[in-house]
């Protein structure tokens, strides 16, 4: 039962979502609470699904400005997938989430008609759903355990 998991990164949240076994899907589970400012990560939260799901490799998106320079979210995108590294000692890597907030804005408000309250509720893990999505769709390095 191996799985990946993708991460949307922010100041204040950590967007989850977690593939099928087979490596086909990609799913939003949760929006995980963080505060940057006070370095409190949680980890601890991350690992429990780490155990619960069986994931064996970790997706973080990279989020570039739309001229493909890095700006001080890739830089935190990075650190935070260096403390994962160093606390889960899982392999990670990167996928390129230029605008996968945005697309996910459209889909909960053309699609799914959500309102702007529950938009705000689910948007980060749909956005890690789609990161992950893109990544097992382009047969990323980790997608070797499928």
């Amino acid at each position: 039962m191996a799985r990946l998991m993708g991460l949307d990164v922010g100041s204040r949240t950590v967007g989850v979502a977690i593939s099928d076994e087979l490596g086909w899907t990609a799913q939003g589970v949760e929006i995980v609470p963080i505060n940057e400012d006070e370095q409190d990560f949680n980890i601890t939260r991350i690992k429990e699904l780490v155990d619960q799901y069986g994931v064996v490799g970790v997706v973080l998106g990279l989020p570039k400005n739309m001229n493909n320079t890095s700006g001080p979210r890739v830089d935190a995108s990075r650190a935070y997938g260096d403390l994962l590294v160093q606390q889960l000692g899982l392999p990670i890597d990167f996928q390129d989430e230029r605008l996968t907030t945005v697309e996910a804005e459209r889909m909960l408000v053309e699609e799914a008609d959500t309102s702007r309250r529950k938009r705000k509720q689910v948007i980060d893990k749909l956005a890690a759903a789609l990161i992950l999505q893109n990544y097992l769709d382009r047969h990323g390095e980790l997608t070797k355990v499928f």
